[in-house]
């Protein structure tokens, strides 16, 4: 004869309550993943758009210094509008390898993406060990009294680990700092 599933039934709660926690925490690190994910793919074009055109931007500077430095080997510019015509180039070259760096600098605003990715799946690995563990700790023939039990452990640990993510307080912007264009803070 099996046990009837009411809503006086501790079992049926504590089931009901598990699975909510789990549907609700699973739900909610997911979608940090995906949001975290999406920012991280938008970090990557930025950056790769921005080097792309400090890349450009500096071989066409260099053509033109090298243009002067021609000009000025043939005589054909004087002396002193010579040296401060150069003096822009390369002034124009230092800016645009500094837009270069700025842009190396997004990796890590990626790598602070992905760190915080990673704990949301650290996180949700631990709910599925909780899980996995009380289904393996819960025998075909066990009492109902051993099942509820097994279950509101199960519940203790999924609660415990939410506790653990936020309690390691993972920033929803990622930020950059002494960058050559100034700070950075994103999303």
């Amino acid at each position: 004869m099996g046990i009837a599933m009411t809503p006086d039934n501790p079992l049926a709660h504590q089931i009901r309550q598990l699975l909510g926690a789990v549907a609700g925490q699973g739900a909610g690190h997911l979608a940090e993943v995906e949001t975290d994910l999406t920012q991280t793919s938008l970090l990557l074009t930025e950056a790769i758009d921005k080097l792309g055109a400090s890349f450009m931007s500096i071989h066409a500077v260099i053509s033109v210094q090298q243009d002067a430095i021609v000009r000025l080997l043939e005589g054909g510019l004087a002396d002193k509008e010579a040296r401060a015509h150069l003096q822009v180039l390369q002034h124009d070259i230092d800016r645009h390898v500094n837009a270069a760096v700025t842009g190396l600098q997004f990796q890590d605003m990626t790598s602070q993406l992905l760190q915080r990715t990673l704990g949301h799946v650290d996180s949700l690995r631990g709910m599925i060990n909780v899980l996995g563990s009380t289904a393996a700790a819960i025998g075909p023939d066990a009492p109902v009294d051993q099942v509820v039990a097994q279950l509101a452990l199960a519940s203790g640990g999924i609660a415990s680990s939410r506790v653990q993510l936020d309690g390691a307080q993972l920033p929803k912007a990622v930020s950059q700092t002494h960058m050559e264009s100034g700070d950075i803070e994103l999303f």
